[in-house]
Formats: C-alpha cells, sequence, structure tokens
C-alpha cells in the first residue's frame, strides 16, 4: 500500500515537498554559485537552490560562469548577493544551508528562518588558488571544485530525505562534507 510509504508533516507530503537549499561562501562569486547551479540541475522537482555570502562579490566570477555555460547549465539567474536576503522574515525558509566556503564558521552565521540543518562542505577556493596562476591554471582549479561540488550534490540529491531521521541525516550531511573526488 502507497500510503505506508509517504510520511507526512504538517499537513505536507514529503516525497512531494521541494527542499530549498542554500550554499553558501564569502564572496558569493564561485563555489556557492556553482553549487547553486549544480543542484537546481541535479535535484530539479525535489530541491530549490540558491547561494549567498557574508560579502559578496557583486559578480559572478567569470571562469565559474564560462565554466557553467560550457556544461550547457543554465546561468542567466545567477547573481552573487548576501546573505541578508535570506536570514530575513520574508524570505525563503531553508531545510538545509551547505557551507562551501572555507573563512566562514557556524559563530558567524545569521540566525535563520526555520530550523534549517546546516552543514560544512568545505572546498578549496578555486579563485585563490590560482589567483597567480596563467589562464589553464585558473581553469583547472575551477574545473576541480566544480568536481567536488558536484559529486557531493549529486550524493545528496539521491539521498531519500523521507525514510531518515533528522539525527541520521545531520550525520549523512556531514559525511558528504567529507567526500572527495
Amino acid at each position: 500500500m502507497l500510503s505506508s510509504f509517504v510520511r507526512w508533516s504538517a499537513g505536507v507530503c514529503l516525497m512531494d515537498k521541494i527542499y530549498n537549499v542554500l550554499f553558501l561562501c564569502s564572496q558569493n562569486s564561485a563555489r556557492s554559485i556553482m553549487a547553486e547551479a549544480l543542484l537546481n540541475y541535479w535535484g530539479k522537482g525535489r530541491f530549490k537552490a540558491y547561494s549567498a555570502g557574508s560579502s559578496p562579490a557583486g559578480a559572478v566570477n567569470p571562469y565559474a560562469e564560462r565554466l557553467l555555460q560550457s556544461l550547457n547549465m543554465p546561468v542567466s539567474t545567477l547573481r552573487s548577493k548576501s546573505w541578508d536576503e535570506f536570514a530575513a522574515e520574508a524570505s525563503p525558509v531553508m531545510d538545509f544551508i551547505f557551507v562551501v566556503g572555507d573563512t566562514l564558521t557556524a559563530d558567524t552565521l545569521p540566525t535563520w528562518p526555520g530550523q534549517p540543518m546546516i552543514a560544512n562542505w568545505e572546498v578549496d577556493d578555486p579563485v585563490g588558488l590560482a589567483a597567480n596562476g596563467d589562464d589553464l591554471a585558473q581553469v583547472n582549479a575551477f574545473r576541480q571544485a566544480f568536481r567536488q561540488l558536484e559529486h557531493r550534490v549529486k550524493i545528496f540529491s539521491a539521498l531519500r530525505l523521507d525514510a531518515l531521521t533528522q539525527m541520521a541525516m545531520q550525520a549523512r550531511l556531514s559525511e558528504i562534507g567529507l567526500e572527495t573526488v
């Protein structure tokens, strides 16, 4: 019987729920932007991804944008923005928040509406890694960060969220942050 496989929470069928996910890094120009694009691609219909930063750069990094475009991922809605947009009461309530930057800690994060699960998915900053390198070094740094994020996003988007307890979910989200390619 199908009803035995469906979980309900506050009158919402969890199988049909679209989960809001926020990816954070300091400048919201590369890692969090790529993660947003990846989850909106791989998790379409189950997840709605967003990204933001504590000190947004004001523009998407051109290497990140070119990489996403080369993989036919939509970039028209991507923009660098402050996490203040998502800490306000009128903003979408997040179910999950992933910190992909290396300079943010739980102590520095705002208080978010709702009770999102927060996990650290730290990825090396491709901008910093290749700052003094040539064009090829920069392209390779962005590809490596992209592969790391894609690996984690694919694992996350394949999880049966309706079948995990909150504690098991938090543990699994943290484990995904340790995954390497």
